[in-house]
């Protein structure tokens, strides 16, 4: 009992009221993205499904409304001095395109095997790329020397209260196009996606199911949520490139008390999940932005009772930063 009082009463980096805040900041910038139905997916999941859809956010992810969030708060002494993130993907673009709409330098730390489509996203946005080494630990020194040497503004691709609170406002806009809608599917990697979309989604709606979906080849957060503590996989092997980061000290806490439950899927699944985007919703979306379909497709929720009354869904599909070469050679195995 005890340990529970200590978790609802804890503060979490973000609340209703930042991300309210969120979203009045960053309306003039983002696109309130569609929510898309299809009674052809709706009956091969024999429930009822609503996709928003941030692979057409501006950027091509849920992404940038955590970036624009982060800049748009910077005060002006702050922002003339820029901002420095590391990351592999769609973060990188996000902050760039961000830091470009409000005439600041953005300095990008990116490890050398990051996608190619998402490393010329960062220079289509102006963003200033240094290279790194592959590995956390090179992209992190890397980002600290930028900062030594810029003064420039860290923001970090999740574990950081403005950009959770950014992304929290994707519930805002969705349970205003769906209010149906009884459970919500996020992709799950370092934890600022769904930090945001559950503590939006819980605070308009505490009965709301807020449930994750993770690669079984980067299950670093189903394990943490098994034994109650952060932990850190060796390595990470999956077509999701955009899930392969583990979780942070601000985003566990909210994963831990407010996220339901995790569903893990096998690569096979996010590869057919792409191809019945691509066929039947006619979007484009990366491994990442489908592992949510992936996931109420999969035997492991289908099959599960505790979620046989989970009838209008909410799926998020968060990016569509694909990798034409590596979609055909995956699409053709």
């Amino acid at each position: 009992m005890e340990a529970k009082s200590q978790t609802t009463s804890e503060k979490y980096a973000a609340d209703i009221a930042s991300i309210r805040e969120a979203q009045v900041r960053i309306n003039p910038f983002i696109h309130a993205t569609p929510v898309l139905t299809s009674e052809t997916l709706n009956t091969i999941a024999g429930r009822k499904l609503f996709f928003k859809c941030e692979c057409l956010q501006k950027g091509g992810a849920f992404k940038f409304r955590g970036a624009s969030n982060a800049i748009f708060s910077l005060d002006d002494d702050q922002a003339a001095r820029g901002v420095v993130t590391h990351s592999s993907g769609n973060h990188a673009a996000a902050l760039s395109l961000a830091a470009k709409l409000r005439s600041i330098p953005a300095y990008i730390v990116v490890p050398k095997n990051a996608p190619k489509c998402k490393v010329e996203n960062v220079m289509r946005y102006g963003g200033q790329i240094i290279w790194s080494e592959a590995t956390l630990q090179s992209r992190e020194e890397t980002a600290a020397k930028v900062l030594q040497e810029t003064g420039a503004v860290l923001v970090h691709p999740y574990n950081d209260g403005r950009v959770i609170s950014g992304q929290g406002t994707i519930s805002l806009e969705l349970l205003e196009q769906a209010p149906q809608i009884d459970t919500i599917i996020v992709p799950i990697s370092g934890g600022g996606l769904i930090s945001g979309v559950a503590l939006g989604a819980k605070s308009i709606n505490p009965a709301i199911r807020v449930l994750a979906a993770e690669p079984r080849g980067a299950s670093d957060a189903a394990q943490s949520k098994a034994a109650g503590r952060i932990l850190v996989l060796p390595e990470t092997n999956t077509i999701a490139d955009g899930l392969r980061a583990s979780l942070g000290d601000l985003t566990w806490p909210v994963v831990r008390d407010l996220v339901d439950d995790i569903i893990i899927v096998d690569d096979k699944e996010i590869i057919e999940a792409m191809r019945l985007c691509y066929e039947i919703l006619k979007v484009a979306v990366e491994p990442s932005g489908a592992i949510g379909l992936a996931a109420v497709l999969s035997n492991s929720f289908r099959e599960n009772p505790a979620w046989k009354d989970c009838n209008h869904v909410g799926i998020i599909l968060s990016g569509g930063n694909v990798d034409l070469g590596v979609l055909w050679d995956s699409l053709s195995k």
